[in-house]
């Protein structure tokens, strides 16, 4: 089984991702963050290195994705490669921080990738106001992440909803966060495993 959890910037998709990876024993698959050589320099101009820091996720995640088909295990994956393509870079391409040439290059070679791209059996979306996300950027306390404002993250959330809309991948699991608390509040994260475990059932019914 492959659980995807997507989400905005802040919105707990890692966090979430370890909890119910605890849970249901499943083997977490993270997103390269710490590791990424392009994201503190992305961050300072936007422009400069907007394509460069979407092919290295891009890159990154679609090797994730084929370890993740041939692990033969039960994966649960923070962020999706689709999010990669029709949130980050589309929005990067329509705020002119990504040239058209570099776009259209991006695309072509996502195009291509998706052919050898298995949906996950549920994708989580986690949905979060921007007071909540500048709320827990602000407690993660990051130190690259401290330059991102309001509008963008405000672009971003416009284009989440529209993704969500129309996704049509597999089975869909909506979880607002914002009256929430995962971490610190069992009864909240008992709420939200006992909607996953619903989804996980309606899977092999």
């Amino acid at each position: 089984m492959h659980i995807a959890i997507a989400g905005n910037i802040g919105a707990g998709k890692t966090t979430l991702t370890t909890l119910l990876a605890k849970h249901f024993k499943m083997e977490p698959h993270y997103e390269s963050v710490d590791t990424n050589p392009y994201l503190e320099d992305f961050y300072n101009d936007m422009k400069r290195w907007s394509f460069h820091l979407q092919v290295y996720f891009l890159n990154s995640r679609f090797r994730q994705i084929l370890e993740i088909r041939n692990s033969g295990k039960d994966i649960i994956q923070d962020r999706t490669i689709y999010e990669d393509r029709f949130i980050f870079a589309a929005n990067l391409h329509a705020m002119g921080l990504m040239s058209d040439r570099d776009f259209t290059n991006y695309t072509s070679l996502f195009d291509l990738m998706e052919l050898l791209v298995t949906p996950p059996d549920l994708l989580i979306y986690l949905r979060a106001s921007i007071p909540t996300l500048v709320k827990q950027i602000h407690t993660r306390g990051r130190e690259y992440e401290k330059s991102i404002n309001i509008e963008y993250l405000s672009k971003l959330n416009e284009r989440y909803e529209d993704w969500i809309r129309n996704y049509d991948k597999g089975k869909l699991l909506i979880i607002n966060v914002d009256n929430l608390d995962f971490v610190n509040n069992p009864e909240d994260l008992g709420t939200v495993i006992e909607r996953v475990d619903a989804q996980i059932h309606g899977l092999f019914s």
